[in-house]
């Protein structure tokens, strides 16, 4: 699976942690930035992460900033992007499970690196169980089709 990687500065040393855990689980992945702990802004990097999973250029994403808001505000105003703000394992686990999350949204002020690795390892594998969870699911595309011309 292609996973994009993206975090502002207050992100930073997460995403490392999360793309060394991602290629170490056999999957290969894109990083979007930033490089480094100087200040950025994080729609940028949101954009760039969630651009690539709507286009088909990754599987899925994870973005890193301070709380997790801004990335998950920014990563879900792209069509076909459904991104989830998690603290936990199980919260990132249902998200993939239940709502077909293609984005993780992770706050690195809010997580210890246990918790982090749990979430990511987590979330990296599990499934989309569709059944009622895919009706749901194609209603918010349906929406997001009819108002995002």
């Amino acid at each position: 699976m292609k996973i994009a990687v993206g975090s502002d500065h207050r992100g930073f040393a997460a995403k490392e942690q999360i793309a060394a855990l991602v290629q170490s689980m056999g999957h290969e992945v894109t990083d979007h930035g930033t490089h480094s702990t100087e200040s950025c802004d994080y729609p940028d990097l949101a954009l760039a992460v969630a651009e690539s999973v709507a286009l088909g250029r990754a599987d899925r994403g994870i973005l890193i900033c301070g709380s997790g808001i801004g990335m998950s505000i920014m990563a879900n105003k792209v069509r076909g992007v459904r991104a989830a703000l998690c603290y936990d394992a199980f919260a990132a686990e249902m998200s993939r499970r239940h709502n077909d999350a293609n984005i993780l949204c992770i706050g690195s002020d809010r997580v210890s690196e246990t918790v982090l690795a749990d979430m990511v390892r987590g979330w990296v594998t599990t499934d989309f169980e569709g059944g009622r969870h895919a009706r749901r699911i194609e209603k918010i595309i349906s929406y997001e089709n009819e108002t995002r011309k």
